[in-house]
C-alpha cells in the first residue's frame, strides 16, 4: 500500500517538493494556505471578493501531468495592459469560483483539467487575513503587507488569522490519516505558519501518528526571519506545529558566491545549520540540495521589488531523492 504523504504550505517551496515527489509511488496530497493577499492574488481578492487563488494554482500546476501547454498557461503572467501583473491561472480559478456551486467544485474542475497526480486541499474555504505582531509593538495585517515589510528589524512574536476561519474537514481528515507530513521549505510566516494557525489543523497535528519532516530553508528572509539560524527556524516552527518535527532535512551544498552576494544586498544570508544533539533529538539528513540549473540573476524579470522574490531554489529531484529514502 502506498504511503500517505501530505505536504503543508504554499508558494515556491511547496511547488518544488510536490514537483519532485509526484514521480515516486506515494499517495500524495497538499494542504495549501488560503491567505495570500499580495500581487495578482491580492488584486483579485480585493476586486472580486474571491478566495486567494495563487498558492492553490501553484500546487495544482506542481502536481499536473497535463500537456505542457496547460501548465504554461496556468503559470503565464501578463506583462502589459489592464491585466499587467495578473496570472492567467489566478484569473481562471477566480472565474471558475464565480460560476461554481462551491469551492470544492473549483478545485475538482481545475484538478481534472490539469490532470493532477494527488490531492490539492485548501486549508479553509473561508476568507481570512494573516496578521503579525512584532516585538517593537508594530502590527501588520495582510500577507502581502507582511511580505513587503522588508526593512523590519524587530522579530515577529505573534501570528494569527483574522477572522478565525474554520478548517476544511477534508484537510483535517488527511492530516489524521497521513503516514508522513512534510513542512517547508518556504517563507516561514507567509507560506507555512498561516496553515498552522488554523486551530483544527494544529489539533490534528498533535493527534496524528504521522512523522513530521521539516525542510530547512536555504536563505534567511528579512522582515520575517532576519538573521535566523537553523535553530531559530526550528524553535518557531515547533511552536506553531505544537510539537517538534521527527526529521529535519538541511542543505550542506555550496551556494555560488554571486548568489550569496545578491542576497547580501538585501540583507539576507545563507541559513547557518546549527542543528545538533542539544537542540534536536530526531533524525537529521544533510545533502547538497541547491538547484544550480535555475540560478539566474536577471532583475528585469521581477514584476515587484526583487527583494521580495527568491532566486535560489531547492533542487526538486535532489530533495525528492532524500525524501524517498525516509518515506519508502
Amino acid at each position: 500500500m502506498e504511503k500517505k504523504v501530505t505536504v503543508i504550505g504554499g508558494g515556491t517551496g511547496t511547488y518544488v517538493v510536490l514537483s519532485g515527489l509526484k514521480k515516486y509511488p506515494v499517495n500524495l496530497a497538499v494542504v495549501v494556505s488560503m491567505f495570500d493577499s499580495g500581487g495578482s492574488t491580492g488584486r483579485l481578492r480585493d476586486q472580486l471578493g474571491v478566495l486567494p487563488p495563487g498558492d492553490l494554482r501553484q500546487c495544482l500546476v506542481a502536481l499536473s501531468e497535463a500537456p505542457i501547454l496547460w501548465r504554461k498557461l496556468f503559470l503565464y503572467r501578463f506583462e502589459k495592459g489592464d491585466l499587467a501583473g495578473h496570472n492567467f491561472g489566478n484569473i481562471f480559478l477566480s472565474a471558475l469560483e464565480k460560476i461554481s456551486k462551491n469551492y470544492q467544485a473549483v478545485v475538482d474542475t481545475a484538478g481534472f483539467i490539469l490532470k493532477t497526480k494527488g490531492e490539492v486541499i485548501p486549508v479553509t474555504f473561508q476568507q481570512a487575513h494573516l496578521c503579525v505582531l512584532y516585538k517593537n509593538g508594530k502590527l501588520v495585517e495582510g500577507e502581502g503587507q507582511i511580505d513587503k515589510n522588508f526593512f523590519e528589524k524587530s522579530a515577529i512574536i505573534k501570528a494569527y488569522l483574522k477572522p478565525e476561519p474554520k478548517a476544511n474537514p477534508k484537510a483535517i481528515r488527511r492530516i489524521l490519516q497521513s503516514d508522513f507530513i512534510i513542512v517547508g521549505p518556504g517563507d516561514l510566516y507567509t507560506s507555512i505558519v498561516p496553515v498552522l494557525l488554523v486551530k483544527e489543523v494544529k489539533k490534528a497535528l498533535s493527534q496524528t501518528k504521522a512523522k513530521i519532516i521539516y525542510i530547512l530553508n536555504l536563505m534567511t528572509k528579512r522582515g520575517q526571519a532576519t538573521d535566523y539560524k537553523g535553530s531559530d527556524y526550528l524553535k518557531d516552527m515547533s511552536f506553531y506545529l505544537g510539537r517538534l518535527p521527527d526529521v529535519i532535512i538541511a542543505n550542506n551544498g555550496k551556494i555560488p558566491k554571486q548568489i550569496l552576494a545578491w542576497y547580501k544586498k538585501y540583507k539576507e544570508n545563507q541559513v547557518v545549520d546549527d542543528i545538533n544533539d542539544k537542540n534536536f533529538s530526531g533524525q537529521v539528513y544533510r545533502a547538497d540540495l541547491v538547484d544550480k540549473k535555475k540560478i539566474e540573476i536577471n532583475e528585469a524579470d521581477f514584476f515587484v521589488d526583487p527583494a521580495s522574490r527568491s532566486i535560489l531554489r531547492h533542487d526538486s529531484l535532489k530533495l525528492a531523492k532524500i525524501l524517498s529514502k525516509i518515506i519508502l
